[in-house]
């Protein structure tokens, strides 16, 4: 097993970041819904990881996995939806994937977001406390499997206190970043 680092994603990380999404997802990702979701909005900068190895038995530097966040708003309330996570075929299974979006998590509270979204396999998320997010009363504005639409709380309080119904996404992940400073 390799030894590995978690860091912020940087603009020099994005060709290897699209050639790994295109390994383990196809190129047909693109056309998905999640991905028409969120076209033409940045993902959160501060929640945007790459994994590296650190080790040279493992070629050192070399991208691992990579997860990102994106801005979303439910009501007047910003929240995020997670995706895509992507790792190494060869190294799946091996704990990177659960470490990106274990410390992902961790961070998203930190910076105070009281919800996640993620359109995924429930068995993978379901550990980290999703949960099926259309009995909730959350939804897409695109088609998606109610089976893998799920939803997290990150704070106590955030399924009573947030308003329900369509998520929708937030252009600006700025704007997003101020509104929380606010």
């Amino acid at each position: 097993m390799c030894d590995y680092t978690i860091t912020l994603q940087n603009t020099a990380d994005e060709a290897q970041i699209e050639t790994l999404l295109d390994l383990t997802f196809g190129q047909e990702r693109k056309s998905r819904p999640s991905y028409t979701f969120r076209a033409d909005v940045s993902a959160v900068p501060d929640l945007s990881f790459s994994v590296r190895s650190s080790s040279s038995s493992c070629s050192s530097g070399k991208l691992l996995g990579t997860l990102r966040f994106w801005p979303v708003l439910i009501g007047g309330e910003t929240a995020l939806l997670l995706g895509p996570l992507a790792v190494q075929p060869d190294l799946q299974g091996k704990g990177i994937g659960k470490a990106l979006v274990t410390h992902g998590m961790n961070e998203a509270k930190k910076m105070g977001y009281r919800l996640c979204f993620v359109v995924g396999e429930q068995p993978y998320y379901a550990p980290y406390g999703f949960e099926l997010a259309k009995p909730l009363g959350f939804d897409m504005p695109v088609p998606v499997s109610a089976e893998k639409f799920q939803v997290l709380s990150l704070q106590s309080d955030a399924f009573l206190a947030l308003p329900k119904g369509f998520i929708s996404p937030w252009e600006s992940v700025y704007e997003s970043q101020a509104a929380r400073e606010i």
